[in-house]
C-alpha cells in the first residue's frame, strides 16, 4: 500500500476518496528509560531507548492505519499526518502516536 504525506501519488489519478483513516498507538514509558534519558540530558547525546519507543509506536500506528484503509478497499493513503504526544498528567508517563490520512483508490 502506498502511504504519502502529499495530496496525490505521482503518475496516478485518484479514482475514489474512501474516507479518513486513522491509527493510534499508546505506549507506557519505562522508568529505567526515563532514568537513562535524564542522564543523557545531563551529559548529552541521543536517547536510544526513547528513539526505539517512538519508532515502535509510529510503526504500530501506521499498521493500524493501513489495516483500516485496506478494510475500505483502498490501495493508497494520501495526506498522511503523524502526531506525537505525551499523556498521563504531570508525569507524562505515556507516549501517543497518531497517524491520520485519506484512504483512496487509484486509477
Amino acid at each position: 500500500m502506498i502511504i504519502t504525506t502529499t495530496d496525490s501519488v505521482p503518475g496516478k489519478e485518484v479514482a475514489a476518496i474512501l474516507g479518513v483513516v486513522a491509527g493510534e498507538a499508546v505506549l507506557g514509558v519505562n522508568m529505567f528509560r526515563d532514568l537513562f534519558a535524564g542522564l543523557r540530558d545531563i551529559v548529552g547525546g541521543r536517547s536510544g531507548g526513547y528513539q526505539k519507543a517512538l519508532r515502535e509506536a509510529r510503526d504500530h500506528a501506521l499498521d493500524d492505519l493501513m489495516a483500516e484503509a485496506k478494510a475500505l478497499g483502498a490501495d493508497a493513503v494520501i495526506g498522511l499526518d503523524l502526531d506525537y504526544e505525551t499523556i498521563g498528567g504531570q508525569n507524562n508517563s505515556m507516549l501517543m502516536v497518531s497517524a491520520n490520512g485519506t484512504a483512496v483508490r487509484l486509477r
